[in-house]
């Protein structure tokens, strides 16, 4: 945090006022930078919604910039990796509700997330290859079959 500080140009008592511990700065920045990149497709079916959705955070995920902050804030501590969740989620959400709207049987947040989300973020954060973006359609398949 006096790193921060000094680079910020501030005392480091400036920055521990606002934030308690790095890993709640960290969850700020991730919140700030993930918080409406990705937009909400609608492309008449939930599967493609879900396929363009998937792929396009597939994308965000290959970004050296976003890698290296996600894999930052996960070590950050026990909340960094909820950094970004809320956001996903809502995304997730409002697909899952125009799915409702359709007329369709929408399935649970948590489970396209845990199908979706799960394996795009592990491969991202904890293994050296983040996932090809072509890899999200599949993903999408083994959950809606």
């Amino acid at each position: 945090m006096p790193i921060i500080a000094n680079r910020a140009g501030v005392h480091p008592t400036t920055v521990y006022r606002r934030w308690a511990s790095l890993g709640d700065l960290l969850g700020e920045v991730a919140t700030s930078r993930f918080s409406g990149d990705i937009v909400v497709p609608d492309t008449g079916t939930l599967r493609g919604d879900l396929e363009r959705w998937a792929t396009a955070v597939a994308t965000d995920l290959r970004d050296p910039d976003v890698l290296a902050l996600m894999r930052a804030t996960v070590g950050a501590g026990p909340d960094g990796g909820c950094a970004c969740v809320a956001d996903r989620h809502a995304q997730l959400e409002a697909m899952l509700d125009r799915e409702r709207e359709r007329g369709g049987q929408a399935i649970d947040v948590q489970r396209v997330a845990d199908a979706v989300l799960g394996p795009l973020y592990y491969r991202a954060i904890f293994t050296g290859t983040p996932a090809d973006p072509s890899w999200a359609p599949e993903l999408v398949d083994a959950l809606l079959g």
